[in-house]
C-alpha cells in the first residue's frame, strides 16, 4: 500500500494518490492532470478510479480530464447530480484497489453530496479516512455555500450528525487526510498541519467535542466570512463540466504585442500583473492590478476579480504557463493573452512608493490596515483604520481620493494588491509599508486589540 499527499500551497489544497498491487486511485485532483499520470507511470501503476469528495467551490477539479486520459470512472457519493457520466456510490459501498478497499461514507453538511472515503488496509483494518471538506485539522467545512437552497443552520445540523455518526465512531488511530490546510477559505481557522488522526481531532478540534446539536450549530456558523464570489461559479463548473485543460492552455497562452495589449485594454480587458510585489512597485503599466504568483495567487484573483472579466496577463518571462494554469485551477479561463516585456512598454511606467515601518510617524497620512478581521482583532496599530482587502473593491468609495494613505498587511504581499487597486481607482497619494504589521511591531508602533472599523 502506498499513499501520497500532493499538496498545493497556493490553494491550500491536498489531492491524494493511493496505490496497491499496481492499481491506483486519485482523490480530489487539481485541474492539471500530468502530476497524477506521471506519478502512476513512474510507479508502474494504472489509475483505476478518480474519487471526488464533493462539488468543490474553491477550485475546478481535474476529475473529468483525468478520468478521460486514464480511462477510469469518476466516483461520487450519494446525491451528486452531474451533467457528465459518473458512478454515484451508495453509502457504505466499497471499491477494491489491489489488496485494499475504499469505503464510501456519506457525510452531508459541508454540502449535501459530501462524502468521505475510508481506507481499509490489506487486513481489512481501518487505516485512514479522506475527509474532503467534512473534517479539517482543527476545523470543519463551512456550511454556508448553498445560499437560497439550504440555510447554514440546516447544513450545520447535517454536519453534526455526520461527524457524530460516521467520523467520531472510527478508531482513534485512523489517519485523517483532509482536502485543505491553513489558508483555505473553506474553513474558518484550519490548523497548520495537513493531516492528523481521529483521536487527535477528538481532543483538539472544537467541532468534535461532546456538545448538543444546538451548541455545535452556533459554533460552526459563528464568525464565517462571506465566501469569495467565484466559489459558486466553481461549484457549478464542477457539477456541469468544462473544456479540456489542453484546449484552455492553447487558447490562453497567446503572446501579445504592445499594440495588441492596448487594443485589448480598449475592449475592457484587465491588466493582471503576476510579478512579485518588489518588482511591480519599481515599474508597472498604468491601471495594472498586482497579484503575485509568489503567494495565494488564485485565491486573491477569485476574491478581487470577476470570473468573467477578460484578462491580459503581465508576467515574468517563463511564468506565462504557470500564471494561466493557476487561473484555470479556479475557473478563470478568459485570458486573451500575455505580455512579458514590461521594460519595453512604450509609455512611462507607474511606480508605487514604499517606506520602512519606522518612517510611519513622520508621515502625514492615514494608515490603512487591509488584513483579515481575525488578524485585526488580535492586534493592530492604534491609529490605523481597518479596510479588509477582500472588501476593498466596495469600500474604496468610502475613502477620500484626495487624502494620503499608508497601506499595510501582515508582511507586504497583500498591501501591494491594495495599493495597486487604489491606484487603479484614482488614489494618487498611496504608499506601501515594507514588511507590513510585523515590521511595524518591530519598529515599536502602538498596538491595541480592540477592533474599531473605519467608517
Amino acid at each position: 500500500m502506498y499513499i501520497e499527499q500532493l499538496y498545493t500551497n497556493c490553494l491550500a489544497e491536498a489531492a491524494y494518490y493511493i496505490e496497491s498491487e499496481g492499481e491506483a486511485a486519485i482523490i480530489d485532483p487539481l485541474r492539471e492532470t500530468e502530476p497524477y499520470l506521471e506519478l502512476a507511470t513512474k510507479r508502474k501503476a494504472k489509475i483505476k478510479y478518480v474519487f471526488e469528495t464533493h462539488f468543490h467551490a474553491d477550485f475546478v477539479s481535474g476529475h473529468i480530464d483525468l478520468a478521460r486520459k486514464a480511462n477510469a470512472p469518476i466516483i461520487y457519493g450519494p446525491l451528486a447530480n452531474t451533467h457528465y457520466s459518473v458512478v454515484n456510490a451508495v453509502d457504505g459501498q466499497e471499491f477494491k484497489l489491489g489488496k485494499i478497499t475504499l469505503r464510501v461514507l456519506h457525510t452531508p453538511g459541508h454540502t449535501p453530496e459530501s462524502s468521505c472515503y475510508l481506507l481499509l488496509d490489506e487486513n481489512g483494518k481501518e487505516h485512514a479516512i479522506f475527509t474532503g471538506d467534512t473534517l479539517f485539522v482543527g476545523d470543519v467545512g463551512r456550511p454556508d455555500l448553498l445560499d437560497g437552497v439550504m440555510t447554514r443552520e440546516e447544513l450545520a445540523g447535517m454536519l453534526y450528525d455526520s461527524l457524530n455518526q460516521k467520523i467520531k465512531t472510527l478508531p482513534d488511530d485512523v489517519i485523517v487526510y483532509p482536502a485543505h490546510g491553513p489558508g483555505s477559505a473553506c474553513g474558518k481557522n484550519i490548523g497548520k498541519e495537513t493531516f492528523s488522526t481521529i483521536g487527535e481531532q477528538k481532543r483538539l478540534n472544537y467541532a468534535l467535542k461532546n456538545q448538543s446539536k444546538e451548541e455545535f450549530i452556533a459554533k460552526v456558523t459563528d464568525g464565517i466570512l462571506p465566501p469569495p464570489s467565484y466559489f459558486f461559479e466553481d461549484a457549478r463548473i464542477n457539477r456541469e463540466g468544462y473544456a479540456a485543460i489542453d484546449q484552455v492552455l492553447a487558447q490562453n497562452l497567446q503572446s501579445l504585442s504592445i499594440s495588441e495589449v492596448k487594443t485589448q485594454i480598449k475592449k475592457g480587458a484587465l491588466l493582471l500583473d503576476t510579478r512579485k510585489p518588489d518588482d511591480f512597485e519599481k515599474g508597472f503599466i498604468r491601471n495594472s492590478l498586482n497579484i503575485g504568483l509568489n503567494g495565494q495567487f488564485a485565491v486573491w484573483v477569485g476574491t478581487l476579480v470577476d470570473i468573467h472579466q477578460p484578462l491580459v496577463l503581465i508576467t515574468e518571462p517563463g511564468q506565462e504557463h504557470e500564471s494561466v494554469m493557476r487561473l484555470a485551477r479556479v475557473g478563470y479561463e478568459n485570458v486573451v493573452g500575455y505580455f512579458n516585456r514590461v521594460s519595453d512598454w512604450d509609455e512611462p511606467l507607474e511606480t508605487i512608493r514604499s517606506i520602512q515601518a519606522e518612517q510611519i510617524k513622520g508621515e502625514k497620512a492615514e494608515v490603512l490596515d487591509i488584513r483579515k478581521p481575525g488578524e485585526w482583532s488580535v492586534s493592530h496599530y492604534s491609529k490605523a483604520s481597518f479596510v479588509p482587502l477582500a472588501d476593498m473593491p466596495d469600500n474604496l468609495k468610502t475613502l477620500d481620493k484626495k487624502k494620503a494613505y499608508l497601506v499595510h498587511c501582515a508582511g507586504g504581499y497583500r498591501s501591494m494588491m491594495a495599493t495597486s487597486l487604489m491606484k487603479r481607482e484614482g488614489f494618487e497619494n498611496v504608499t506601501n509599508i515594507y514588511g507590513g504589521f510585523g515590521a511595524m511591531v518591530n519598529a515599536g508602533i502602538e498596538v491595541e486589540t480592540e477592533a474599531v472599523v473605519a467608517g
